[in-house]
């Protein structure tokens, strides 16, 4: 005899989660509350997005010179071409500053609509918040944390690598450089197998920041903990998770990045650079506004359906799901369900 489908108040089943049920309910995240998901990620991304266009332009000026006159290159003075090249970088790394600062409240503040959209509730831009803007601290605080663990390892293989090619390619043999090259290989191929782990075992951090209340090292602990015993499903759907929205998100963005590079190299006044600048930013701001929020629903939805498994969450959902329906409607109090207290098995 079949069982009785699940409960389902709002975007997902109260049930564990397989697969699909994670990716439709990030879907149905986003379509559920289109202004506060949408709005809030296109602002993130628009953010992220302007300082790699406009130090784009700049490297694109420069470029355009050496086109237009290639036997130039040799006596000109070449200090334009190394600024725009600054001005390149420069632009990806504040980008990089920029995204780590508004993707980090991008993701506390969705946490807390997909907090109410489990129980069909929706909630406005400004109300998620007000709810969230307490956590931001130890938002940054788990950010922090994660950079840290990251660039530590990454800076001891670069001192390593760097030293393999100074003792390695002393007599200048093929065989010797070919040692080098093995090495360094080996030596990133094993930082991105440590990158991967740490990845997927502190992915559930934001949610227990967010919906539990916790401090940065104790949503570390916490996501260690919900991973545990289920970590190979959960970093294969991370894995693939990023592989969708990087090939949606190069699909959205690829043409206006061919147009903006186009315009920028071949255009000869203020206003095709622009122009291009406007193209790069619009190809950007698509790309990032698909991956930022389906990123953030997945790893929402994977810490609901860790709880479900490990703590039969799914329990308390479905009570406090039957109680609102009773009611007939979502009450604010529903966030304070996702509290460990309220787990069958804490």
């Amino acid at each position: 005899m079949p069982h009785p489908p699940a409960l389902r108040p709002g975007i997902i089943p109260l049930r564990p989660l397989g697969l699909g049920d994670i990716l439709d309910g990030t879907i149905k995240l986003v379509r559920s509350n289109p202004k506060a998901v949408l709005g809030l990620s296109a602002v993130a991304a628009l953010l992220g997005a302007l300082p790699i266009a406009i130090g784009q332009v700049f490297a694109f000026d420069s470029m355009r010179d050496l086109l237009n006159d290639p036997a130039a290159a040799e006596s000109a003075d070449l200090t334009g071409m190394y600024g725009g090249f600054i001005a390149q970088y420069g632009g990806a790394l504040v980008s990089i500053a920029v995204s780590f600062v508004v993707v980090t409240v991008l993701t506390g503040v969705l946490m807390r609509i997909l907090g109410r959209a489990v129980f069909g509730g929706k909630i406005s831009a400004g109300e998620a918040w007000q709810l969230t803007k307490g956590r931001v601290p130890a938002l940054f605080g788990v950010v922090g944390l994660m950079a840290v663990i990251m660039l530590v390892p990454l800076a001891v293989i670069a001192l390593l690598i760097v030293a393999v090619i100074a003792t390695g390619t002393g007599d200048g043999s093929p065989a010797a450089a070919g040692g080098v090259f093995v090495i360094s290989m080996l030596l990133l191929l094993l930082y991105i197998g440590y990158v991967l782990y740490f990845r997927t075992r502190f992915a559930l951090a934001a949610p227990a920041v967010v919906l539990e209340g916790k401090g940065p090292i104790q949503a570390l602990r916490r996501s260690w903990n919900l991973v545990t015993g289920d970590f190979w499903r959960v970093l294969g759907i991370l894995l693939l998770t990023s592989l969708l929205v990087g090939l949606v998100a190069s699909i959205l963005e690829i043409p206006f990045t061919i147009a903006g590079s186009l315009v920028g190299l071949l255009g000869q006044s203020p206003g095709t650079a622009v122009l291009a600048a406007v193209l790069l930013a619009v190809g950007g701001t698509l790309g990032a506004l698909i991956t930022y929020p389906f990123e953030a629903g997945v790893a929402g939805l994977l810490y609901a359906d860790r709880r479900m498994r490990s703590e039969a969450f799914d329990l308390a959902l479905q009570t406090a799901a039957i109680e609102q329906q009773r009611q007939g409607w979502v009450h604010a109090s529903a966030d304070e369900l996702w509290h460990p207290s309220n787990s069958a098995r804490p």
